[in-house]
């Protein structure tokens, strides 16, 4: 944003406060500084994220109306700065913003499409710690994909439910949407007599107002990536527990599915088990499962502490979504491109469940891709599962299915099922509550295993055109 003269700046901060309305100027507060990014230049997405600062806490405070369809909120995002900031962007598509602070002076602000254009007072250094309170009201947007699923905010019979894979979050918050930037959560949602709210994390509270409205607190004290954050508003029957080690649980499901989906999330102390058998210590606080109507996303996802499941899941999809807390959620992909790290290994854990539970071993399921494929993923050798060549490819069961046998190729390539599950704890432990991109991987496969040749795999399997030879 271009600068203009001191006193231009100092007279229009003092008259934004006095009217607490948003002013379009381009100028900067302050002086000093540049502006930060508007976007981190992810392949598929440029324009989510935003530079020049690191998101470490959201506390959100919000009320929704579904009749009427009328969400209203306060965030208040601490931030770090990580160069001399004059202005700064966050994510947020649609909504009114009512009113802009930063360390507590209000700031002028525009719009710019999904980007909320910030402009403190004053410059912010270096290094500096500090705090931006949002206040904004509306209708939040539903996001129709590149690939035609919708996420963002979803009206719902009863209520929303909103997803944030990859970019949906900024349809109810602002902030860093990106999943390199990760945060602390709380998130305090006051609804209708008779709704339940459900996000991530742990349930703090419930305060019930003489009105009848009642007012859910949720606290996440790991780092999580926006697009795995969730909320879901409706009439849920709610289910708490304690797991054999000491886990609280927390299941939350539509009373229109609650009896064909007694079956499969009452085994989610099984599952948990025999996933910490094989992927290393669980790296949440606590664990649970949305369960909302068919209709009303689709498709299933791997939110926080809770995944998201459209109707009562099958054991397939729900041990995927619960590996998804290792793969994805904990070690989060560092950007869109390097997805297949995190849905290749949870489906190779389908596979592998499925061997332990005395079905096909993942050598039968692998082989009956590779030869069968054709058939049964029409597109399975159209792109590498390394590059996707569009947003609208990254959910393609390229991803999925052939990263999941980049996996395999590897557990072939050690040839000791003892340093394969190594390898995955390993890698799930190395690089927990953070990021990691492909060639991290790589890297990491290679210096576990410095005698074992991978090249043919990398390139043939994880960026080769086409199906690869046969191993």
């Amino acid at each position: 944003m271009p600068r203009s003269a001191r006193l231009v700046t100092v007279v229009a901060s003092w008259v934004c406060g006095l009217a607490l309305v948003a002013c379009d100027s381009g100028a900067v507060g302050g002086s000093g500084g540049s502006p930060g990014a508007a976007g981190v230049g992810d392949p598929y997405f440029p324009k989510a994220g935003n530079g020049g600062y690191d998101v470490t806490h959201y506390g959100l405070t919000l009320s929704y109306a579904p009749r009427g369809d009328r969400l209203t909120g306060t965030a208040v995002v601490t931030a770090r700065a990580t160069q001399d900031l004059s202005s700064f962007d966050l994510d947020l598509l649609g909504m009114k913003v009512e009113e802009v602070r930063v360390e507590g002076a209000g700031a002028r602000f525009r719009r710019d499409g999904q980007e909320l254009v910030v402009s403190p007072s004053e410059t912010l250094a270096d290094g500096e710690t500090f705090e931006v309170r949002v206040r904004y009201a509306g209708s939040p947007v539903t996001i129709t994909d590149a690939d035609g699923s919708r996420e963002g905010w979803l009206r719902t019979a009863d209520g929303a439910l909103a997803l944030g894979e990859p970019t949906g979050s900024m349809a109810w918050f602002p902030g860093s949407h990106q999943p390199a930037d990760k945060a602390s959560y709380d998130v305090a949602v006051t609804v209708p007599k008779g709704l339940t709210a459900v996000s991530n994390g742990e349930l703090r509270s419930r305060r019930t107002a003489p009105d009848g409205r009642t007012t859910f607190v949720w606290h996440t004290a790991e780092p999580m990536s926006s697009y795995a954050a969730t909320l879901a508003i409706g009439r849920y029957t709610t289910t708490t527990s304690v797991m054999g080690d000491g886990l609280p649980a927390y299941v939350a499901v539509d009373p229109t599915q609650a009896a064909a989906s007694r079956a499969v999330p009452a085994r989610l102390p099984e599952v948990m088990a025999w996933a910490q058998d094989n992927f290393g210590p669980y790296p949440f606080s606590s664990v649970g499962a949305i369960v909302d109507r068919p209709q009303d996303a689709g498709y299933a996802l791997e939110t926080q502490n809770r995944p998201v499941f459209p109707g009562p899941p099958d054991m397939e999809t729900f041990v995927h979504e619960i590996a998804h807390q290792w793969f994805g959620v904990s070690v989060t992909p560092r950007n869109w491109r390097d997805m297949w790290l995190s849905e290749g290994l949870a489906t190779y854990a389908e596979w592998v469940w499925t061997e332990d539970e005395g079905g096909a071993t993942a050598q039968e399921t692998f082989t009956a891709l590779y030869d069968h494929g054709v058939r049964t993923y029409e597109d399975l050798w159209d792109f590498p599962p390394g590059k996707p060549p569009g947003a609208a490819y990254i959910s393609d069961s390229p991803v999925y299915q052939r990263g999941a046998m980049v996996i395999h190729r590897i557990r072939q390539a050690l040839d000791d099922d003892d340093a394969f599950y190594d390898l995955l704890w390993g890698w799930a432990a190395a690089h927990r509550h953070g990021v990691a991109g492909t060639g991290d991987f790589t890297a990491f496969v290679e210096k576990r295993a410095p005698d074992v040749d991978f090249d043919d795999i990398w390139s043939d399997w994880l960026y080769g055109e086409g199906r690869p030879p046969r191993p």
